[in-house]
C-alpha cells in the first residue's frame, strides 16, 4: 500500500488541456491540496475577456446570480452559471459551461466543461469531469471526521493506495451521473460514465474489504 502517480486524463480526458497547471502535480489529491496555487497560475495567464476582482476572475460571458459568494482564488469560465447562495472557496476552477446551482458549496475543486451541480451539493477537494451531472443534495465528502486516523486511502485497480493527505473528495470521470442525496466517501475514484444511484453510499475501501 503506497502512493503513486494516477492518470487523471484516464478519468477526465481534457483536464490538462483545460487547466495546464495541473500537470505540475502527479495525483488528484496533490492537485486538490494545491488548488489555490493551481488556480493562481491560471489567473496569471488569463486575457481581457475576464473581469478580475482581486483573485476572482469571471468571464464576461458567465452569469453570477445575486447572493453567490466567490472567495478567491477562483476562475469562472465562459458560459458558466453560478446560482444564488452558491459558495466557492479555497481555489476553484470552473471550466466552460459549468453550472453551479443554488446553495451549492464548492471547495478546492476543479469542475470541467459542461458539468452541472444541481443544488444543495457539497463538493470538497475534488475533480469533476466533463458533462458530469450531480443531482440535488449529493455530497462528495472530503474528510473522515469520525476516524482517529484521518489519512485517506483510495482503491485503484483493486489495490489500496495511501494518499498521505487528510482531505480528498473524489475523482469523477467524464460523463458520470451522481444521483440525488448520494454520498461518496473521501477518496472515491469513479471512472468515466459511472452511475451512482440516488441515496447510494459509495465506500470503495469498505466494498473491497467485504469481497475478501
Amino acid at each position: 500500500m503506497s502512493g503513486h502517480a494516477l492518470s487523471v486524463p484516464a478519468y477526465i480526458a481534457d483536464a490538462f488541456v483545460s487547466c495546464p497547471p495541473l500537470t505540475h502535480y502527479t495525483t488528484p489529491w496533490e492537485m486538490c491540496a494545491h488548488a489555490p496555487e493551481v488556480v493562481r497560475a491560471v489567473l496569471r495567464a488569463l486575457g481581457p475577456e475576464f473581469v478580475m476582482t482581486g483573485e476572482v476572475a469571471v468571464h464576461r460571458a458567465a452569469v453570477i446570480e445575486a447572493g453567490a459568494v466567490i472567495r478567491g482564488p477562483a476562475v469562472v469560465a465562459a458560459g458558466c452559471m453560478v446560482a444564488a447562495h452558491a459558495y466557492l472557496r479555497d481555489g476553484v476552477f470552473l471550466d466552460r459551461g459549468v453550472r453551479v446551482g443554488p446553495s451549492c458549496e464548492v471547495k478546492a475543486s476543479f469542475v470541467f466543461q459542461g458539468a452541472a451541480l444541481a443544488h444543495l451539493n457539497y463538493v470538497g477537494n475534488s475533480l469533476i469531469g466533463a458533462r458530469v451531472n450531480v443531482e440535488a443534495g449529493a455530497v462528495l465528502a472530503n474528510r473522515f471526521n469520525e476516524r482517529e486516523d484521518k489519512r485517506i486511502v483510495v482503491v485503484e485497480q483493486d489495490r489500496l493506495v495511501l494518499t498521505g493527505v487528510e482531505k480528498f473528495g473524489a475523482l469523477v470521470g467524464d460523463d458520470s451521473r451522481i444521483g440525488a442525496n448520494a454520498v461518496t466517501t473521501p477518496g472515491t475514484l469513479l471512472p468515466p460514465r459511472s452511475i451512482v444511484r440516488r441515496l447510494e453510499l459509495v465506500d470503495q475501501v469498505a466494498r473491497r474489504e467485504a469481497r475478501r
